[in-house]
């Protein structure tokens, strides 16, 4: 089967690359169907616009802040192009509009398979201690403020140095006292608006666990690791596949009581007794998710699956040991290619 599949998300930057590019490569080494990629970015400078060996075809996208109308349009244009079969979304910020303009993309015949409304607001960061209650899961304390006032009084609201203050979409910062919390607070709120939150910081080993459900209660595949290194903005630089029943019972708990529907990321801590703690449900693949592939569980192409209804059991857990590095590369970009990016929001097949 051929398939023109749009990918989202092809920045690449060494400390906080894009999830896209990632499953691009998983997509291309797919062994149930042969793929052409079409890269949808957001600034000409995005590296994944110009990987010719993973990126067939590439556009430019209006940012979902200049609105869904914008946004669909500009879709309804490169589909008319490309004929796209099916669209992949990769980034937080873009989702929600994703999601409310979904129907109309199933009318114009692009397949998908993305949350629901409900769904993408259940997992949010200002509504995990609700859910972990829910789902009878353990979660820090987490609040959203809109005044940096709040640390002045934090522990009169529970809250005890160190915190951990975060934007709802990117961006995380550990604060050890208020004036840290104010400056973090202000950098947090001009790069990612209102409100900001605040979560109590916990001790203990972070693991994480990539998957997609099936949107019925089902766990359709799940990919688990550490972290070994850390960029500055603490995203995975390397990382081993575990085996952790805990963390695997927790993600298919919450695929169960939300009716999950398409990729995800699942943070945890474990602390010192070996209690696991959510810490975040990314409603994406993470930019580690290449690691699916080369761990033999490609979670792209089983959600590709899922969304043309094709048969995709479950896929069992990964083994434990195998381990990733990442690196950074230099791409080689023709001028005339960069100026038809910044011109014409296009790169031609």
């Amino acid at each position: 089967m051929k398939l023109t599949i749009a990918v989202t998300g092809m920045n690449g930057r060494a400390d906080n690359p894009g999830p896209g590019i990632a499953v691009a490569r998983c997509l291309k080494e797919a062994a149930g169907f042969e793929v052409r990629i079409v890269g949808l970015g957001y600034e000409a400078l995005d590296p994944g616009l110009y990987l010719d060996d993973l990126v067939d075809a590439a556009w430019l996208l209006p940012y979902p802040s200049h609105g869904e109308e914008a946004f669909l349009a500009r879709l309804t244009a490169i589909h008319a192009e490309e004929q796209i079969d099916v669209i992949i979304p990769c980034l937080d910020a873009e989702l929600p509009v994703f999601v409310r303009i979904a129907p109309a993309l199933s009318d114009l015949g692009i397949r998908h398979f993305l949350p629901g409304r409900d769904q993408l607001l259940l997992r949010g960061k200002d509504q995990l201690p609700a859910l972990a209650e829910r789902t009878g899961l353990m979660a820090p304390a987490t609040k959203a403020i809109y005044s940096p006032d709040f640390f002045y009084q934090a522990e009169s609201a529970g809250f005890r140095f160190p915190l951990v203050v975060k934007g709802l979409f990117y961006d995380a910062k550990v604060v050890h006292n208020a004036v840290d919390a104010i400056a973090a607070f202000h950098h947090i709120a001009h790069d990612w608006g209102m409100p900001v939150l605040v979560q109590q910081f916990l001790t203990g080993e972070e693991v994480n666990l990539a998957g997609v459900g099936d949107g019925k209660g089902g766990l359709a595949g799940a990919v688990m690791m550490k972290k070994r290194a850390l960029t500055d903005k603490g995203k995975a630089w390397a990382g081993v596949s575990i085996d952790d029943p805990e963390l695997l019972a927790a993600a298919r708990t919450l695929c169960e009581a939300t009716h999950w529907q398409g990729g995800f990321e699942l943070e945890m801590l474990c602390d010192a007794e070996g209690r696991h703690h959510l810490i975040e449900i990314n409603p994406r693949f993470p930019a580690w998710i290449y690691f699916s592939a080369g761990v033999g569980r490609n979670l792209p192409e089983q959600l590709v699956k899922l969304a043309l209804d094709q048969k995709a059991p479950p896929l069992p857990p990964a083994e434990a040991g195998m381990m990733f590095i990442r690196y950074a590369m230099e791409v080689m970009v023709p001028l005339a290619q960069f100026e038809a990016v910044t011109m014409h929001a296009r790169r031609q097949s």
